[in-house]
């Protein structure tokens, strides 16, 4: 394995992901070794410089998606636990080098627990890395995790309705609208670590901030891990909001269309 020296700006990133590991943790949204974070870093690095220092480096093979040959991705561990990511990052995470015909990968960084493998969700990670390279550059972090509410609301009717549990949600508080404007994906059911769930997310970020997996958690993607963060957060907070109401056995007043479309001038 490569020994390379971190940049300062690759290093402040990775203080970024074990800062929302941590918030991940606390919130119970990563429960064992539930959810999984990856960050397109290849920008950060000098890739002549990479080449020469993985020569002499373990190749593993694995079928990426054509077109992520060249990529530098930071990704979690199959079987890790995020919250390992909180003070013992190179153990419970890698950079990983793919080699230019996408057949395979070396770790360039980390990845020091026994037996360590990136995430059974390398597929959808790197196929949404390399969807957000052609259409939304700027968005170089997925994070993947399982938010409670959101998660009930994936059981609910209202997921049949994209439209309306959008509205729903956004007209909890002003917030929700302002900071999740292209607002949540309600994403079919697709088997983990599979080439259909990739597809079926990438087709979510087409049009949506979050998209929600059904039955099972959902993912963001954005310019850093801060900010995917803060999609799934304040969505979740819509979703929370809401059930509470319905708990408390009322229907909330909410927002009125007219006053969400108020607020997309803060948008």
């Amino acid at each position: 394995m490569s020994n390379l020296k971190l940049s300062a700006a690759v290093e402040k990133e990775l203080k970024k992901i074990s800062e929302v590991a941590g918030y991940l943790w606390q919130r119970e949204w990563a429960e064992r070794n539930a959810g999984n974070i990856s960050m397109n870093l290849t920008s950060y690095f000098n890739i002549d410089d990479v080449k020469s220092k993985t020569k002499n480096s373990k190749f593993v093979s694995f079928d990426f998606p054509k077109g992520t040959g060249g990529f530098i991705l930071f990704i979690t561990g199959t079987g890790c636990y995020l919250r390992g990511l909180i003070d013992n990052i190179e153990h419970a995470s890698c950079i990983l080098y793919i080699n230019e015909d996408a057949t395979g990968y070396s770790i360039i960084w980390g990845g020091k627990s026994a037996n360590f493998g990136p995430t059974c969700e390398l597929i959808s990670h790197s196929s949404i890395h390399l969807f957000n390279s052609i259409h939304h550059p700027e968005n170089l972090a997925v994070v993947h995790t399982h938010p409670l509410e959101l998660i009930c609301m994936s059981h609910h009717e209202l997921f049949d309705n994209e439209e309306e549990l959008n509205r729903q949600i956004w007209m909890m508080c002003p917030e929700v609208k302002v900071f999740v404007p292209k607002g949540i994906h309600c994403t079919p059911y697709a088997l983990s670590s599979t080439a259909e769930l990739a597809k079926v997310t990438i087709e979510a970020f087409k049009t949506r901030n979050v998209s929600l997996w059904e039955k099972h958690g959902a993912t963001s993607t954005a310019p850093d891990v801060m900010k995917a963060w803060d999609f799934l957060d304040v969505a979740n907070k819509g979703a929370k909001m809401l059930m509470m109401c319905w708990t408390a056995g009322f229907k909330p007043a909410g927002l009125s269309n007219e006053q969400l479309t108020e607020l997309e001038q803060f948008i």
